[in-house]
């Protein structure tokens, strides 16, 4: 008998045998659970996204304040005589 066909049958000597008992309120507590994740996450990805937008506003301005695709200005003034 091959390693798959053992672990079938095991699984299946599994699933006839007595079921364990079940919490009568597991769904609920469940629902409850899922729904804290959904939140958790909405809240997450607001966060995320709000953070994102920040980021593109502070940019904007430190470029528009800076502007840094002009040439800076020179240190030194060129020399005043065709020497």
């Amino acid at each position: 008998m091959s390693g798959t066909g053992r672990k079938e049958d095991e699984v299946r000597r599994m699933l006839e045998g007595p079921h364990p008992q079940v919490p009568a309120d597991l769904a609920e507590r469940a629902a409850e659970l899922g729904g804290r994740v959904l939140r958790r996450r909405r809240t997450l990805r607001l966060l995320g996204l709000l953070g994102l937008l920040v980021a593109v506003a502070a940019f904007t301005v430190w470029a528009v304040a800076v502007q840094p695709w002009q040439a800076p200005p020179a240190e030194t003034t060129p020399p005043l005589g065709g020497w």
